[in-house]
Protein backbone atom coordinates (compact mmCIF):
# COMPACT_ATOMS: atom_id res chain seq x y z
CA UNK A 1 0.00 0.00 0.00
CA UNK A 2 1.38 3.46 -1.15
CA UNK A 3 1.28 6.14 1.50
CA UNK A 4 0.94 9.57 0.70
CA UNK A 5 3.44 12.19 1.14
CA UNK A 6 1.82 14.94 3.00
CA UNK A 7 1.40 18.18 1.66
CA UNK A 8 3.88 20.92 2.30
CA UNK A 9 3.47 24.32 1.15
CA UNK A 10 6.60 24.61 -0.78
CA UNK A 11 5.22 21.43 -2.74
CA UNK A 12 1.48 22.84 -3.50
CA UNK A 13 1.83 24.74 -7.30
CA UNK A 14 -0.90 27.17 -6.15
CA UNK A 15 1.39 29.10 -3.31
CA UNK A 16 3.85 29.38 -7.03
CA UNK A 17 1.26 31.01 -8.90
CA UNK A 18 -0.08 32.98 -6.41
CA UNK A 19 3.05 34.23 -5.61
CA UNK A 20 4.18 34.78 -9.23
CA UNK A 21 1.32 36.92 -9.84
CA UNK A 22 1.36 39.13 -6.92
CA UNK A 23 5.48 39.54 -7.76
CA UNK A 24 4.27 40.72 -11.37
CA UNK A 25 1.69 42.85 -9.78
CA UNK A 26 4.70 44.56 -7.85
CA UNK A 27 6.81 43.87 -10.66
CA UNK A 28 4.65 46.72 -12.49
CA UNK A 29 4.47 48.91 -9.24
CA UNK A 30 8.28 49.51 -9.56
CA UNK A 31 7.95 49.49 -13.00
CA UNK A 32 5.82 52.57 -12.70
CA UNK A 33 7.55 54.27 -9.51
CA UNK A 34 10.91 54.72 -11.93
CA UNK A 35 9.02 56.92 -14.10
CA UNK A 36 6.29 58.97 -12.13
CA UNK A 37 5.77 62.56 -10.42
CA UNK A 38 5.23 60.46 -7.09
CA UNK A 39 8.79 59.34 -7.09
CA UNK A 40 9.86 62.77 -7.41
CA UNK A 41 8.50 64.37 -4.50
CA UNK A 42 9.16 60.80 -2.60
CA UNK A 43 13.08 61.71 -3.19
CA UNK A 44 12.95 65.51 -2.24
CA UNK A 45 11.38 64.03 0.86
CA UNK A 46 14.40 61.95 1.70
CA UNK A 47 16.47 64.33 0.40
CA UNK A 48 14.82 66.96 2.67
CA UNK A 49 14.96 64.43 5.54
CA UNK A 50 18.47 63.71 5.31
CA UNK A 51 19.44 67.04 5.22
CA UNK A 52 20.64 66.87 1.56
CA UNK A 53 18.60 69.22 0.35
CA UNK A 54 20.61 70.70 -2.33
CA UNK A 55 21.68 67.40 -3.86
CA UNK A 56 17.86 66.55 -4.50
CA UNK A 57 18.19 65.69 -8.17
CA UNK A 58 21.27 63.30 -7.31
CA UNK A 59 18.63 61.21 -4.64
CA UNK A 60 15.85 61.65 -7.27
CA UNK A 61 18.07 59.69 -9.98
CA UNK A 62 19.40 56.97 -6.91
CA UNK A 63 15.91 56.21 -5.85
CA UNK A 64 14.46 56.16 -9.09
CA UNK A 65 17.48 53.57 -9.85
CA UNK A 66 16.80 51.32 -7.13
CA UNK A 67 12.80 51.16 -8.43
CA UNK A 68 14.20 50.10 -11.70
CA UNK A 69 16.22 47.39 -9.89
CA UNK A 70 13.67 46.28 -8.05
CA UNK A 71 11.33 45.90 -11.51
CA UNK A 72 13.68 43.26 -12.60
CA UNK A 73 14.78 42.16 -9.81
CA UNK A 74 10.82 41.20 -8.93
CA UNK A 75 10.23 40.29 -13.03
CA UNK A 76 12.57 37.39 -12.12
CA UNK A 77 11.49 36.49 -9.29
CA UNK A 78 7.88 36.24 -10.94
CA UNK A 79 9.02 34.10 -13.41
CA UNK A 80 11.10 31.53 -11.44
CA UNK A 81 7.70 31.41 -9.35
CA UNK A 82 5.84 30.94 -12.12
CA UNK A 83 7.65 28.38 -14.01
CA UNK A 84 7.91 26.50 -11.00
CA UNK A 85 3.97 26.62 -10.80
CA UNK A 86 3.80 25.34 -13.59
CA UNK A 87 5.96 22.53 -13.20
CA UNK A 88 4.52 21.39 -10.08
CA UNK A 89 0.96 22.65 -11.27
CA UNK A 90 -1.27 19.68 -13.29
CA UNK A 91 -2.53 21.88 -15.42
CA UNK A 92 -0.58 24.81 -17.29
CA UNK A 93 -4.08 26.75 -17.45
CA UNK A 94 -5.06 26.20 -13.74
CA UNK A 95 -1.43 28.08 -13.09
CA UNK A 96 -2.36 30.93 -15.45
CA UNK A 97 -5.78 31.13 -13.82
CA UNK A 98 -3.96 31.63 -10.49
CA UNK A 99 -1.47 34.10 -11.68
CA UNK A 100 -3.34 36.44 -13.89
CA UNK A 101 -6.25 36.67 -10.86
CA UNK A 102 -3.65 37.43 -8.37
CA UNK A 103 -2.10 40.30 -10.94
CA UNK A 104 -5.02 41.89 -11.22
CA UNK A 105 -6.45 42.39 -7.76
CA UNK A 106 -2.68 42.99 -6.42
CA UNK A 107 -2.99 45.57 -9.39
CA UNK A 108 -5.93 47.23 -8.54
CA UNK A 109 -5.01 47.60 -4.61
CA UNK A 110 -1.85 48.56 -4.90
CA UNK A 111 -2.74 51.32 -7.67
CA UNK A 112 -5.08 52.03 -4.92
CA UNK A 113 -2.75 52.27 -1.80
CA UNK A 114 0.07 53.69 -3.70
CA UNK A 115 -0.83 55.98 -6.74
CA UNK A 116 -4.71 56.91 -5.34
CA UNK A 117 -5.90 55.16 -8.32
CA UNK A 118 -9.74 54.54 -8.45
CA UNK A 119 -10.62 52.02 -10.37
CA UNK A 120 -14.10 52.87 -12.48
CA UNK A 121 -16.76 49.72 -12.54
CA UNK A 122 -16.59 48.94 -15.79
CA UNK A 123 -12.85 47.45 -15.33
CA UNK A 124 -14.03 45.43 -12.13
CA UNK A 125 -16.34 44.22 -14.61
CA UNK A 126 -13.84 43.58 -17.30
CA UNK A 127 -11.43 41.80 -15.16
CA UNK A 128 -14.27 39.49 -13.32
CA UNK A 129 -15.45 38.71 -17.01
CA UNK A 130 -11.71 38.09 -17.64
CA UNK A 131 -11.09 35.83 -14.42
CA UNK A 132 -14.80 34.24 -15.43
CA UNK A 133 -13.99 33.24 -18.67
CA UNK A 134 -10.60 31.97 -17.55
CA UNK A 135 -11.81 29.57 -14.80
CA UNK A 136 -14.31 28.59 -16.91
CA UNK A 137 -11.55 27.13 -19.74
CA UNK A 138 -9.44 25.84 -16.30
CA UNK A 139 -12.43 23.51 -15.85
CA UNK A 140 -13.28 22.37 -19.20
CA UNK A 141 -9.05 21.88 -18.96
CA UNK A 142 -10.00 20.66 -15.76
CA UNK A 143 -12.32 17.94 -16.82
CA UNK A 144 -10.81 16.43 -19.81
CA UNK A 145 -8.37 14.89 -17.87
CA UNK A 146 -10.57 13.64 -15.19
CA UNK A 147 -12.81 12.09 -17.95
CA UNK A 148 -10.20 9.89 -19.48
CA UNK A 149 -9.23 8.28 -16.19
CA UNK A 150 -12.50 7.75 -15.30
CA UNK A 151 -13.61 5.99 -18.48
CA UNK A 152 -10.23 3.79 -17.90
CA UNK A 153 -8.10 2.26 -20.62
CA UNK A 154 -8.61 -1.04 -21.88
CA UNK A 155 -5.60 -0.96 -23.53
CA UNK A 156 -3.06 -3.41 -22.59
CA UNK A 157 0.86 -2.93 -23.17
CA UNK A 158 2.51 -4.91 -25.65
CA UNK A 159 4.50 -7.85 -24.18
CA UNK A 160 8.55 -7.40 -24.80
CA UNK A 161 9.50 -9.46 -27.50
CA UNK A 162 6.62 -10.30 -28.91
CA UNK A 163 4.98 -9.42 -32.84
CA UNK A 164 2.50 -7.02 -33.45
CA UNK A 165 -0.22 -8.32 -35.84
CA UNK A 166 -1.46 -5.65 -38.96
CA UNK A 167 -5.82 -5.87 -39.02
CA UNK A 168 -7.42 -8.32 -41.22
CA UNK A 169 -8.27 -5.02 -43.65
CA UNK A 170 -4.83 -4.11 -43.65
CA UNK A 171 -2.28 -5.77 -45.88
CA UNK A 172 1.33 -5.48 -45.33
CA UNK A 173 3.51 -2.89 -47.18
CA UNK A 174 0.57 -0.67 -47.97
CA UNK A 175 -0.21 2.87 -46.54
CA UNK A 176 -2.05 2.68 -43.75
CA UNK A 177 -5.22 5.22 -44.12
CA UNK A 178 -6.82 5.93 -40.40
CA UNK A 179 -10.04 6.71 -40.80
CA UNK A 180 -10.75 9.44 -38.44
CA UNK A 181 -8.31 11.44 -40.70
CA UNK A 182 -9.50 13.14 -43.47
CA UNK A 183 -7.96 11.95 -46.94
CA UNK A 184 -6.61 15.56 -48.42
CA UNK A 185 -4.90 13.58 -51.38
CA UNK A 186 -1.34 13.45 -52.19
CA UNK A 187 0.86 16.43 -52.19
CA UNK A 188 2.32 17.17 -54.99
CA UNK A 189 5.45 19.82 -56.28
Amino acid sequence: MDVEEPLSWRKHWMFFAVASGACAAFNGVFAKLTTTQLTTSLSNAIAHGLGIAAHEKIVEVVVRAIFFILNLVFNGIMWSLFTTALKRGKSATQVSIMNTSTNFLVTAFTGLLIFSESLPPMWWAGASLLVAGSVIAGRKDEGEGTKDAAAGDSSEPVPAGSSLELDGDVVAGERYRDEDVPDLGELRT
